[in-house]
């Protein structure tokens, strides 16, 4: 069975030391996945909560990110790892454009979300436009902010992989040497790392969403789902 045998191929000794080991190639992919996330995240959550709070250019946004979507994940490694002369460099700059779309989404989502007479209060109480963005927008925001990091490190923990075609040793690579020597065994485990790898990072950002979402609008998110 090919679960078996793939199970085999994880807990074989010989996968699990050298420089192309399996921790060596978790390690790889964790550092271009937390890297790739943590850089979109520095350009769209910005961008998103300018346009989301001003109101203005919602229709650039959401072109430019549907836009960003369409394109191809192995021709834009492949492209920025070749201008770039090679190296990881064009690999992360490939990831981050790739993991920008979900979290411009989420951020711009969460603001636009914000019940509009909350933010009137807010300004009927005097606050400034920077006051009410970031004591009352941003806070109810968050949900939809971490779900848009979320969807983004899912992303990009599936489209690291394809760094294998380029000499990167990601979780990409047991993928790329078990299709080359038709061995599904390899295959498969390489394909069940990289889930449980998503798994792993999709419960830490859900952990740390319940740790900087405010308990009101946890409870009131629970609420707008039930109704």
């Amino acid at each position: 069975m090919i679960f078996a045998e793939a199970f085999a191929w994880l807990v074989d000794p010989v996968n699990w030391s050298g420089g192309k080991s399996i921790p060596v190639r978790v390690g790889v992919h964790l550092l271009f996945c937390v890297g790739a996330v943590l850089g979109a995240a520095l350009i769209a959550v910005p961008l998103g909560l300018f346009v989301g709070h001003t109101g203005r250019g919602g229709v650039v946004l959401v072109g430019g990110s549907n836009a960003l979507r369409a394109l191809p994940t192995l021709g834009l490694v492949t492209f920025l790892y070749l201008i770039t002369g090679g190296g990881t460099v064009g690999v992360l700059i490939a990831l981050i454009v790739l993991a920008v779309p979900p979290i411009l989404a989420g951020t711009y989502a969460g603001i636009q979300d914000v019940d509009r007479g909350v933010v009137d209060a807010a300004r009927g109480m005097g606050m400034t436009g920077t006051q009410w963005l970031w004591r009352v927008e941003v806070p109810n925001a968050l949900p939809l902010l971490i779900g848009g990091l979320r969807n983004a490190m899912l992303q990009v923990v599936a489209t690291a992989s394809v760094a294998a075609y380029v000499g990167i040793e990601t979780l990409g690579r047991p993928l790329l040497d078990g299709v080359r020597v038709l061995d599904y065994a390899q295959f498969v485990g390489g394909a069940i790392l990289i889930a449980l790898l998503a798994v792993a990072l999709d419960a830490v950002l859900a952990g740390v969403g319940k740790l900087v979402v405010p308990a009101g609008v946890r409870l009131s998110a629970r609420a707008g789902r039930k109704a």
